[in-house]
This record gives structure tokens, C-alpha cells and sequence, in this order.
């Protein structure tokens, strides 16, 4: 997915060029089993008994706008590590609560002060607007009274996003003297961009006593007593910033409620399998608990840790999988990477007058330019999928006051297709960096070494990508849709005029009878890079593939070198650089297999896409809150064992989170037709993990239908459980 950004090397490696912003894998996510929690631009990391322990690699810790504002969180009961009992984030993501207790804690070497499990130490905690809130509930359960120090370890590093991931700089900013009060710690830090970062740690009641570093409390204990105690953790630039909040619970009911009025926009989603309405109702958490309110609209931030800002490919691409659900979520996506839309050449941002958005950055090193990602233009494919995703928008809606609002924006894209993405005029979208501290890679698969040829070299830019050309097809496609609602005919038949050629002539190039697929990429010589990968199941997605060729292709792709029985691999186990621990070459990334599914689906093989949704869905029930991470290793599956996890995955990720509803969509042949007040399941099918599945609250314009599908011996019935409005429910068989 990511840039060399998201490329992992070991702690050992010879940083390669900078450029490339690595993700050292010097600690593995997985190990440290990590809890997530996320409000607008703040996010946290933790360990499962709720503390932060950054080191090497490890991304534990507050982040606010690209800044590690708080780097240690560490809580012990008379000087010890309490023990986990259990660690839980809400099904709705609101709060992480950790229950813990004491273990033996020691008077002297052969005397026990304290035996195990008779204290327990409840963390609660969620973010609001700006603030990490805490609340740590203390409870003795021992017939005799306990005198016991509580006590909560702190520290800010300041570090930028990019330091944390491996990046080294030549000089940092100050860290300011830490300032003191009665109930409070300031920790601050002045960067080179002139910027002062803060973070204030408030304490609910006073400590007994406040350190720079640290927080002591003396309780004493009755039996069955317990006391509470609150911290509040604030982050910002500005003394405004750092306002008296709310209280601990009116703060966790304002974040409730936010959370169910975004998420109640979604359709209900509920099944005969208890393990699938887990994972669904994981998904839909995932997915709202990642969206930022923008001015434009709501927007999913990419993921956690790594990637929590804005992305224009993941956002587009998760606005597509999630549209059936909650349409206002792609008009937010698609209005907010308008007001992004670069209009200036800028060969440090890889920018171009019509060119959409790739990455958004808000920390030290972004102001600085030290990193180009301020605001970062190099990606080859949103550009197109910024159009392929409006015509779906209007599709599914029929909202003409947004889609006028959004046609100079659809031209602007479309002139940046014509000017700037065909380098040499063949009629493909070619990539190359600009300059040298731009990224090397351009698509999806942005590796360093994620583009390459049959015996393993490296492709030399321009590099012309398969799925690329297919997304360009689907802008055509859908910008002709949008100049026919806005009276503009000759535009439109211009435009599928386009879409006709580009098909043509895409076959010849890039089809490869040998490999019975189409070829990763043509490098800048033109040179096919003849390597069987998923790439080719985004050909299938938007109808670039001719119908003579999609059995070929869907046979290749559901082949053992590419399924691997947990989904389709990057690449195929013969390709010279195959490795299933690699970040893109042979893992298995669910967003990957949900668009290679509903291109599956689009040209009849909806057994296959349920071949996919099932290993998916298998793997998720393996998995940690049955969450889908950014990508697993691709190793085959093995009988009853669980897929290999991949060290540093990011999770929750947006695209991923949104993956399975697009593979429900695909499955049962669902449509929305705004123009015709209709919903159309064809030709539904079921996987075989679930029986039935109900639909609630499926809205178009207003009016919503609630409907069932139910399997019934090797077909599936649709029935209508409630309608509000004259919507209309067409199956075909």
C-alpha cells in the first residue's frame, strides 16, 4: 500500500535513501498485542494493561497531529507492575478498559506485605476533542485494610510521526524546563518550526505527590473500600488549546453519542452467525472510529499507527467499498480532496495542476520540508479513482447539487490525465517522481521493490501499472455518466470514446496469453513486467477486461501460487521476488481481495468471490476483536492453524475495516439505483458461513428498505421486512 513508507527493514539495515521513509521492524505489533483508540487528529497506542512503553520501533504513546505528545504512560502498585486480568476496547471503540490486580508483592525476601489478586485496578480511558481521559478505579477486596502507593510514570519525547518510524534527523527542536502546579505536570517542547507543543497532565484528586516525571498516591484501604482517581492528558500548540474540559464522565457520554450519530448512518447489518455480526459490527467501529470531521465532511483517516492523517487512494478507495452503506461518507471523502486539488506545479510535492491528494501531514518534519508529505501529490491513482468515485456517488445517490459543485474538480482531474499522467502520449498513465526525495513507487504497491520484472529486476520509470490503466477506464466511464445528468452530450460520448480506445488498446499491451493474465506493469521502456499478481483483479473491477479474457484471468488468480486459502496473494508464489513476509510481495491484503472480488463478481464468478470472502472471513476469526489488520503473510493455509501475522501491520486500517462490506456487496449482486428508486440483488449468493443475513435501514434518497436473504437450497430468497417510501426491490435469478 504505502510509499517505502510502509517498507520494513531490519533494525540492522543500512538505512536506504531517506526518501523512502522506512518503518524499521524493530518490534513486532503483534507481540505487544496493542489497544487503539482514536478521535479526530489524536490517536493512542497501548499495551494491553493500558501503559506506553516506547522504544526502538515501538509506536506506543499519544499522537496529536503527527506528534508523539506523550511517549511513557506507566502504572504500578507499590512500585510493581500490577497484572493483567483482562483487556477490552468496547464494541463501539469508545473506551479501553483494563482490569488488573496485584501480584505478591514482597515485605522482605521470605514475608509477604501483600498476597496476589486482592487489589484490583480498573483503567478506563477514551479521547475527546483533544484529550487522552482516564479514569483508575482502585478497589480492596481483602477482609483487612491495606495501605498501598499507587503511582503513574510520564514522559513526552515530542518526537515527529516520521522520527518514531525510523527517521533520523540532524537536529531536533528544545524540550522546555516541565512547569509544576498543585494538580498539574506541563511537559513542552519548541521544534525548529517555531511551534510550541504541549501536553498537560491534570490529576483528579491532587497527588500525594507530583513529580516532572512522576504521580504518588497513598491510599489507605478499608476492607472492600475503593477510591477513584482521574487524569486528564491535553495536547495542543496553543494555550487555547488547553482549556479546562469536561468532567471524566461528561466527556465519555459527549464521545458516545458523537460515535452513534456518525455510525447510525450505516445501514445494520445482522446474520445467522454470531462470530460474522462480531466481525461486522468490528468493521463498522473500525471504520467510524477512523473518520475525522473535516469542514467538507466526514473523512477516514488510512490507519493506526502509522497512517493516521489523510490519504487520498485509501480514503477513495474506502468511500467505494463503504457507499452502499453510508454514501455521505464519499461525499465528505470526495469534496474535502476538491478543496486539496492541486492547482500549481510543485516538483517537491509531486504536484500537478489537477492532480488529487496522496498524503496530508501536520508534525515538524512535514512544516519543515523534511519530509515531503505537508502536502504530497504522488500517487498515480487517486487522480482517477477522485473520478471514478464521483460517478458512483451519483450513481448511488443522484445528488445533483454536489455533483455541479464537483464537475470543474471531475475536469480538473481529467485535464491532469491528459497533460500530465500520459508522459509520452500511448494512451497510459505512466508514473515517475519528480524529483529524488519523491517516491520511488507510485501505485498501491509502493515498495521500493514492489514493481519488477520476471527475473526479478526492478522496473525502470515511467512505469505504466495494469490496475492504474483499469481505474482510468472507470474515470471515463463515470465522467461520462456525470456530463450526460449535467446536459453535457457531446462531452459524454467524448469521454466513452475514450474509454472504447483505451480498452482496445489496453488488451494488447498488457494481456499475456503465457501467463494467462495481465501483466503487472510496462516499464519506461515499455517492457511488460510479466509477473502474475492481484494487480490483475483491479482490471476486472471497473470492466477493462474483455469478457474473452476473465475466465483466464479468474483462473489464475484463484490458482494455490495465488490463493493462498486466506485470500489472493500480491503476487504469485512464481514470481522472482515472492516472499510471504514481504510487505508487498506475496502477503495478502484484505482491501486488495475485496476489489479483486467485486471484479470476480462483475463478470459472473460470484463463487469465486465468495471463495475469497470466506478465506477473509476464516482469518478474522484468528484474529485479535476479529479485526482485520492492513495485511497478513502469505503463507498457505494449513489446516485448522491461524494465518501468519505481518510484525507491523497497521490496525485498525480504514480499507481494510471496509473490505468486508464490499464482499457482502459483491456476493449479493447489490445495486443502488437513485434515477430508478430501486435496489437490485442479481443473481445473490450466499458464502458458506452464513444462512441468512438482514439488511436494516438500507436508505436511497430519503426512503429505506429492511430486507432478508435467506438461503433456500442452492438459491437464495430475497424478501422486503420493511419499506419506507415507494422504493422498489428487483432480484434476478
Amino acid at each position: 500500500m504505502r510509499d517505502g513508507e510502509g517498507h520494513p527493514v531490519a533494525a540492522t539495515t543500512v538505512v536506504a535513501p531517506r526518501a523512502q521513509f522506512f518503518i524499521p521492524a524493530t518490534a513486532s505489533l503483534q507481540e505487544r498485542r496493542p489497544r487503539t483508540l482514536k478521535h479526530g487528529d489524536t490517536f493512542a497506542v497501548f499495551d494491553p494493561n493500558g501503559d506506553a512503553i516506547a522504544g526502538p520501533g515501538s509506536p506506543e504513546g499519544v499522537f496529536h497531529r503527527d506528534t508523539r505528545h506523550l511517549s511513557h504512560l506507566y502504572l504500578t502498585i507499590d512500585d510493581v507492575r500490577p497484572m493483567l486480568l483482562s483487556s477490552t476496547l468496547r464494541d463501539d471503540n469508545a473506551t479501553l478498559t483494563c482490569d488488573l490486580t496485584n501480584p505478591d508483592l514482597l515485605a522482605s525476601q521470605d514475608r509477604l506485605a501483600l498476597e496476589h489478586d486482592l487489589i484490583h485496578l480498573r483503567r478506563s480511558r477514551f479521547l475527546w476533542n483533544g484529550a487522552c481521559h482516564e479514569r483508575l478505579a482502585i478497589r480492596n477486596f481483602d477482609d483487612r485494610r491495606h495501605r498501598i502507593t499507587v503511582s503513574i510514570g510520564f514522559a513526552a519525547d515530542f518526537a515527529d510521526l516520521f522520527e518514531v518510524r525510523g527517521v533520523r534527523r540532524e537536529q531536533r527542536g528544545e524540550a522546555l524546563p516541565p512547569v509544576l502546579s498543585t494538580d498539574r505536570v506541563t511537559l513542552a517542547y519548541r521544534g525548529l518550526d517555531g511551534l510550541r507543543r504541549q501536553t498537560v497532565l491534570r490529576f483528579d484528586p491532587v497527588p500525594t505527590i507530583l513529580a516532572v516525571d512522576h504521580a504518588r498516591f497513598v491510599l489507605d484501604l478499608a476492607p472492600k473500600q475503593a477510591h477513584t482517581l482521574v487524569l486528564e492528558i491535553s495536547f495542543g500548540t496553543r494555550q487555547s488549546d488547553l482549556a479546562p474540559r469536561q468532567t471524566f464522565l461528561s466527556a465519555l457520554r459527549s464521545a458516545r453519542r458523537a460515535l452513534r450519530a456518525s455510525s447510525s448512518r450505516a445501514a445494520a447489518i445482522e446474520s445467522s452467525n454470531d462470530i460474522f455480526n462480531e466481525a461486522i459490527r468490528r468493521s463498522i467501529s473500525d471504520l467510524y472510529m477512523l473518520i475525522t470531521d473535516k469542514p467538507e465532511g466526514p473523512y477516514p483517516y488510512a490507519g493506526i499507527p502509522w497512517f493516521s492523517t489523510v490519504f487520498g487512494r485509501d480514503a477513495l478507495i474506502t468511500a467505494l467499498e463503504t457507499l452502499w452503506v453510508d454514501p455521505l461518507l464519499a461525499r465528505g471523502v470526495l469534496r474535502h480532496l476538491a478543496a486539496n486539488q492541486a492547482t500549481a506545479l510543485d516538483p517537491g510535492a509531486d504536484a500537478e495542476p489537477g492532480k488529487i491528494l496522496h498524503e496530508m501531514r501536520y508534525g515538524e518534519m512535514a512544516e519543515l520540508r523534511e519530509v515531503p508529505f505537508q502536502r504530497y501529490y504522488g500517487s498515480i491513482d487517486s487522480t482517477p479513482l477522485f473520478v471514478m468515485l464521483a460517478g458512483a456517488y451519483w450513481g448511488r445517490t443522484g445528488d445533483v447539487a454536489t455533483v455541479q459543485a464537483l464537475w470543474p474538480h471531475v475536469e480538473a482531474a481529467l485535464g491532469w490525465i491528459d497533460a500530465y499522467g500520459d508522459r509520452d502520449g500511448d494512451g497510459f498513465i505512466e508514473y515517475d517522481r519528480m524529483t529524488d526525495g519523491g517516491l520511488r513507487n507510485q501505485g498501491w504497491k509502493d515498495s521500493h521493490d514492489s514493481i519488477f520484472h520476471q527475473d526479478g529486476r526492478l522496473a525502470e520509470a515511467p512505469i505504466a501499472l495494469a490496475e492504474v490503466q483499469a481505474y482510468t477506464y472507470g474515470a471515463f466511464r463515470a465522467a461520462a455518466s456525470l456530463a450526460r445528468a449535467l446536459g453535457k452530450p457531446t462531452r459524454a460520448s467524448e469521454l466513452d470514446q475514450r474509454a472504447d480506445r483505451l480498452r482496445a488498446t489496453f488488451d494488447q499491451a498488457f494481456f499475456d496469453e503465457e501467463l494467462g493474465t495481465y501483466v503487472l506493469a510496462l516499464d519506461g521502456n515499455k517492457r511488460p513486467c510479466r509477473v502474475r499478481a492481484s494487480n490483475a483483479g483491479h482490471v476486472l473491477l471497473t470492466g477493462l477486461a474483455c469478457s474473452e479474457r476473465a475466465p483466464m484471468v479468474v483462473r489464475t488468480l484463484m490458482a494455490p501460487e495465488a490463493f493462498c486459502g486466506w485470500g489472493v496473494r500480491t503476487v504469485a508464489t512464481s514470481a522472482a521476488r515472492y516472499n510471504p513476509m514481504s510487505y508487498h510481495n506475496g502477503s495478502v491484503w484484505p482491501h486488495d481481495n475485496a476489489l479483486i472480488a467485486a471484479g470476480l463478481a462483475r463478470y459472473g464468478f460470484k463463487r469465486e468471490a465468495a471463495r475469497i470472502f470466506e478465506g477473509l472471513f476464516d482469518a478474522s476469526t484468528y484474529i485479535d476483536l476479529r479485526r482485520l489488520p492492513e495485511l497478513f503473510c502469505g503463507f498457505a493455509r494449513q489446516g485448522t492453524q491461524a494465518p501468519t501475522f505481518y510484525p507491523v501491520a497497521c490496525t485498525p486500517q480504514a480499507w481494510a475495516a471496509a473490505a468486508p462490506l464490499l464482499m457482502l456487496q459483491a456476493c449479493l449482486g447489490l445495486s443502488l439505483d437513485a434515477k430508478n428508486a430501486q435496489v437490485t440483488f442479481d443473481e445473490p449468493i450466499l458464502p458458506r458461513f452464513l444462512d441468512e443475513i438482514k439488511i436494516r435501514h438500507l436508505a436511497l434518497d430519503g426512503e429505506s428498505v429492511s430486507v432478508s436473504l435467506k438461503r433456500s437450497g442452492r438459491h437464495v430468497v430475497v424478501d422486503v421486512l420493511e419499506r419506507k417510501g415507494v422504493l422498489r426491490v428487483l432480484t434476478r435469478t
